[in-house]
């Protein structure tokens, strides 16, 4: 592993561990040549997969399109970071662990919705106005009376 402050390829790992994840590994190492301390993360590699779109169309998967809308659905709430990561990670775990090769979006966007619906109503509400596209307030209104009950 090449340091990132001196371009030296002599570098050793002097901390292992596991992520709270269970998907990757922090390790700590330390430059033989200047000394200075970095961290690394060593992540298992998936499947690639490709997401088939609404038009049917299909891309290749891409973790920061989730990240972007429970980001966005989650602005000025009082919920963490690390919280919004932990989310991610979960969605991803659910959506990898279903071991397909291709997924619809759809299916995306109902575990991100589960998934927002545990940890903070506001939050879903707002991701499944923009994901439901909500044309009107009854649509609107019938989706917040289903979260009431």
């Amino acid at each position: 592993m090449k340091c990132p402050f001196c371009g030296q390829e002599n570098t050793r790992v002097i901390d292992s561990r596991p992520v709270p994840d269970n998907n990757s590994i922090r390790r700590r190492r330390q430059c033989d040549e200047c000394g200075k301390r970095f961290t690394t993360y060593e992540k298992i590699e998936t499947i690639p997969l490709v997401v088939i779109k609404k038009d049917q169309s299909r891309e290749q998967y891409d973790r920061s399109k989730i990240q972007g809308g429970v980001t966005r659905a989650c602005y000025k709430r009082p919920i963490s970071v690390k919280k919004i990561e932990e989310l991610i990670d979960d969605i991803e775990t659910e959506i990898f662990n279903k071991e397909e090769r291709e997924i619809p979006s759809t299916l995306i966007g109902e575990i991100v919705m589960d998934k927002l619906k545990e940890l903070d109503a506001v939050a879903y509400v707002r991701f499944a106005s923009v994901y439901r596209e909500f044309k009107d307030i009854d649509t609107f209104m019938d989706e917040l009376k289903k979260m009431m009950n």
